[in-house]
């Protein structure tokens, strides 16, 4: 078993500043800091693999991050978990209305690092149109549980790219994630809440 923690792992990203006093909540459009998003994921609590199945519904939570609002401009629409070895990591929305997974090995790593280029209007305006040529019906990613910052949790690791997504739960139908991808020196925050799949979606029921 994989095993990440704050203490032995470089992308911990362990916090010298105390945790608040209270917790707080994660209000849609109010911005965190990476330091106040990460002591609210220290507090919450692990999620098995088995409650993760079905479709999410992904939003980004605004820390600062350079990544912040990216997703949003290519149209993301959340994460579909089939079972712990079969993950569609990307759901996007077409301009015909459909969701589509999409392929991640056609994501750069270098776009991560420049994410200014993702987010130019023209790109998020093709978006849409262009997503098809990426889709992909396989799944690309896998659920595991690791140890990541003192606590074991269901995790979702890509198949060919260097990044983990850490889950925590929020409330019933809500989680927050993390994601650690390698180069980047703060984590990414998003939210996905519980949805249901959609008649005629590519990735409906597509495993290995």
């Amino acid at each position: 078993m994989l095993r990440y923690s704050s203490q032995i792992a470089p992308h911990g990203f362990k916090t010298n500043q105390p945790p608040p006093s209270e917790p707080f909540a994660v209000i849609p459009g109010q911005v965190h800091t990476s330091t106040t998003a990460l002591a609210l994921f220290d507090q919450l609590a692990p999620v098995r693999p088995a409650e993760l199945l079905g479709d999410w519904r992904g939003e980004g939570l605004a820390t600062g991050h350079p990544l912040d609002g990216l997703l949003e401009a290519w149209h993301w629409h959340g994460k579909r978990f089939i079972s712990a070895e079969a993950v569609h990591p990307l759901i996007f929305n077409t301009a015909g209305g459909r969701r589509i997974s999409i392929d991640p090995n056609w994501v750069p790593m270098a776009l991560l690092r420049a994410p200014w280029v993702g987010r130019l209007a023209p790109l998020g305006r093709l978006a849409p149109w262009l997503l098809p040529l990426l889709a992909t019906e396989k799944p690309r990613a896998r659920l595991r549980q690791l140890c990541y910052r003192d606590r074991l949790s269901s995790a979702m690791v890509y198949d060919n790219l260097p990044i983990i997504d850490v889950f925590r739960r929020l409330d019933p139908t809500s989680l927050l994630g993390l994601m650690d991808a390698r180069g980047l020196e703060q984590p990414f925050f998003f939210t996905l809440r519980r949805g249901d799949a959609v008649k005629g979606d590519s990735a409906a029921a597509s495993a290995p």
